[in-house]
């Protein structure tokens, strides 16, 4: 097995022990899809240190040119955006002090996945190559559109992250795709198609 492999497997097992993948509920994605599993970012992110390690491993599965050519991270809120802050933190700890540092980006929400980049960091992209990180990648839409933000501004898309690919993505960014660990999870359904809904099971909130 490689450390590659050994860091997927080792980053699963956590992500259940720690009760952020869960699992046989009824979730509301926000995106239009309800299922079966959701990656709870409350429970990801209640301990620093766990997101902080999470993050040093998926670090190591990335390829080493991407990391060296990334200037910005850049995640939507609230997850995304605290992974890609921590990743950035990271990964100028493992550069020169000579290399210019690694800057971070938010995509800010206006709700049911509307998201829109604020001036200040708009500016900060223009011309520079740009990573996005999000905690699970669901269907791919929320990456999709970060990603037109960003070429909207005039930033360059080098890759998408993830600490958990569900493996049912239906569209993609356009670029290569790396996660920390891979669930197949039970598929989704459109929200107006749910049986979980029209069995009057109630979508669990927590």
């Amino acid at each position: 097995m490689s450390k590659v492999d050994d860091l997927r497997q080792q980053a699963l097992r956590q992500l259940q022990e720690f009760e952020v993948l869960m699992r046989n509920g009824h979730f509301d994605y926000g995106n239009g899809y309800h299922g079966r599993v959701y990656l709870n970012p409350h429970q990801l992110f209640r301990h620093p240190s766990t997101i902080w390690r999470l993050a040093q491993d998926l670090l190591d599965v990335l390829p080493g040119e991407l990391l060296d050519r990334t200037e910005v991270v850049a995640g939507p809120v609230m997850g995304g955006a605290l992974l890609a802050h921590t990743l950035a933190g990271l990964l100028d700890g493992r550069r020169a002090l000579t290399h210019p540092p690694c800057s971070f980006a938010p995509f800010s929400s206006r709700g049911d996945h509307e998201f829109f980049l604020r001036t200040f960091y708009a500016r900060q992209m223009s011309g520079k190559r740009v990573l996005i990180a999000d905690d699970v990648r669901n269907t791919g839409k929320t990456f999709e559109r970060c990603a037109t933000l960003v070429r909207s501004v005039g930033g360059t898309v080098l890759g998408t992250v993830e600490i958990c690919d569900r493996l049912e993505a239906v569209t993609d960014a356009g670029v290569p795709n790396y996660a920390l660990a891979e669930y197949k999870a039970p598929e989704n359904y459109p929200a107006a198609e749910c049986p979980m809904c029209k069995a009057g099971e109630p979508v669990t909130s927590f």
